[in-house]
């Protein structure tokens, strides 16, 4: 079930009506579903552009069409447009989008590319940074090296210890360190610059 909150309504209208035409309607999909870059997208669409076999949400003045392979990576989902004191952002939340947590069966290692990749990563991308899994020891050692922003930036040794350590430790008690395999002498263009 998708729950669409009267604001996300109102928003969805107010955009509408923006584009002038008659019949307008959202089209809701999900792409790479089911994996760790998943992602919503929203768009516009008129009748015309459906195929005929999307799901139908009736909203107050529109109706929001959910792509129907999107649909089970959506159910359930929430979308609402929120206000804070900085400014205004549509937000969907769908628990299952990126897929399903790797069960009990699975390895230390899936266990912890799961984390970095639906947890970790998209934190780190908003700073431009990238993080990618070199190796897991037997002894719970995760290995790790940063990219992108992070690479050679004055707060990584923070954002390891305070961040990525915590957190996978948290989430994977067979975890016992973090480590960074990075070279940041020669990274280009860190997202903070060290000290000098």
């Amino acid at each position: 079930m998708i729950d669409i909150s009267e604001r996300a309504q109102a928003h969805f209208l107010r955009l509408l009506a923006q584009q002038g035409e008659d019949g307008l309607g959202i089209r809701l999909r999900v792409v790479a579903a089911g994996t760790p870059s998943a992602q919503c997208e929203l768009e516009f669409c008129t009748p015309s552009e459906l195929q005929g076999d999307e799901w139908t949400v009736e909203c107050a003045g529109f109706n929001l069409y959910v792509d129907t392979e999107s649909m089970r990576w959506l159910d359930p989902a929430q979308i609402d447009y929120e206000t804070t004191p900085t400014g205004s952002q549509l937000n969907i939340r769908a628990p299952r989008i990126k897929g399903d947590a790797p069960g009990e069966g699975a390895g230390l290692v899936e266990r912890v590319q799961f984390v970095l990749e639906t947890e970790i990563a998209p934190q780190i991308a908003s700073h431009g940074g990238r993080i990618s899994l070199v190796e897991v020891t037997a002894e719970g050692v995760v290995v790790l090296r940063f990219g992108g922003g992070c690479h050679g930036c004055g707060m990584v040794d923070v954002t390891l210890k305070n961040g990525v350590e915590k957190t996978l430790r948290e989430r994977i008690p067979e975890v016992t360190e973090v480590r960074d395999a990075t070279d940041h002498d020669t990274g280009e263009k860190p997202y903070f610059a060290k000290a000098v």
